[in-house]
């Protein structure tokens, strides 16, 4: 019997990685909306959030949950943290048992501050978790070019399943054991790509931007190996990699977010112009509480979570920092705390 699978959520990163599994094995993704069904299934596209690229034949299409997850080996989790675990619990009623479930979301809850695999082993205990990630790019992965990724899972053997499932000739996937590290560094990425995305709103060199982007994979490997993540998994593509496409590429959002951050607009105005979601804007207040809960300083998320929650401004993060402001850089401010 071949292995079938269900990918939950149908944006930019969801509708790729079915694209992915369609070349292998028989693949259904769920979506909201009827049209966007219909849509897929017979223009093979996805405009909204994927606009221009044609998807794999193959790949089907469904409004009905039951009707995607109760034949389902593998499910696949792409919705935002937000949702994550109110989707997961619908499917849940549907899902056959031991079938493992791999999140693509790179994200905290808010409020319980759990990683999507935690909350997959809350809601579906006895199923395998695993988590991909890495510096995947949707629209370069479409356009045929070479992109790595990681499957985190601490069963080898559930690893090796999905590994051959979604590794591709471009498209290399590898596996880590660390779900721990993987998982953090996701998540907190997209906090320092907002950082780095408001030196780009305002004007800041690439010296500056380098500046941020290293000392943020620090804060970002302090508090991952506070909470129980390995240091290689920092330096690697979950970390270092996934951080540096981030932080650097005009297609991510989270940089997107803080350079319109950086020309003078709140973050209201920012999320109201987007439909597609900024983790890094939610999590940066997790963030700040799991800082203050392991006792690591990260005055660059500090930053960020100012920016996002308190009312600052992107000059305010940047204050010594950008050319025509006097004075020096105070202890907190952004890019300097240790």
């Amino acid at each position: 019997m071949r292995i079938r699978v269900a990918v939950i959520g149908g944006g930019s990163w969801g509708t790729t990685v079915a694209h992915i599994a369609s070349q292998r094995v028989p693949t259904v993704l769920w979506v909201r909306r009827e049209e966007q069904a219909e849509e897929l299934n017979t223009r093979h596209t996805n405009e909204r959030y994927l606009p221009g690229f044609e998807l794999h034949r193959e790949l089907s299409a469904t409004t009905d949950l039951a009707e995607a997850v109760s034949g389902a080996d593998i499910v696949v989790m792409g919705v935002p943290s937000l949702g994550f675990r109110s989707a997961l619990e619908r499917c849940a009623e549907h899902v056959r048992a031991w079938v493992p479930v791999l999140s693509l979301t790179k994200g905290l809850e808010d409020g319980t501050r759990l990683r999507m695999t935690q909350i997959i082993n809350e809601v579906l205990p006895g199923h395998p978790a695993a988590v991909l990630t890495g510096p995947n790019l949707a629209k370069e992965i479409l356009a045929g070019d070479a992109a790595a990724a990681v499957i985190a899972t601490p069963d080898l053997i559930v690893a090796n399943q999905l590994q051959r499932i979604f590794h591709q000739n471009l498209f290399r996937v590898y596996v880590n054991p660390d779900v721990t590290g993987c998982e953090v560094a996701g998540a907190l990425k997209n906090v320092i790509a907002i950082a780095a995305g408001m030196a780009d709103g305002l004007g800041a060199g690439d010296n500056t931007k380098a500046v941020v982007i290293t000392r943020g994979l620090a804060e970002l490997s302090e508090l991952g190996e506070a909470m129980g993540g390995q240091f290689a998994t920092f330096s690697g593509l979950a970390g270092m990699g996934d951080l540096i496409a981030t932080c650097m590429s005009r297609q991510s959002r989270n940089r997107h977010v803080g350079e319109r951050l950086g020309t003078g607009l709140s973050i209201d105005e920012v999320i109201a112009d987007m439909n597609m979601v900024a983790e890094g804007v939610k999590t940066s207040r997790v963030v700040m509480e799991l800082a203050a809960e392991y006792g690591v300083d990260m005055p660059i998320c500090a930053e960020v979570f100012a920016v996002c929650h308190e009312g600052a401004t992107a000059q305010d993060a940047y204050r010594g920092l950008v050319r025509g402001q006097v004075g020096g850089v105070e202890h907190h401010s952004l890019a300097y705390g240790r």
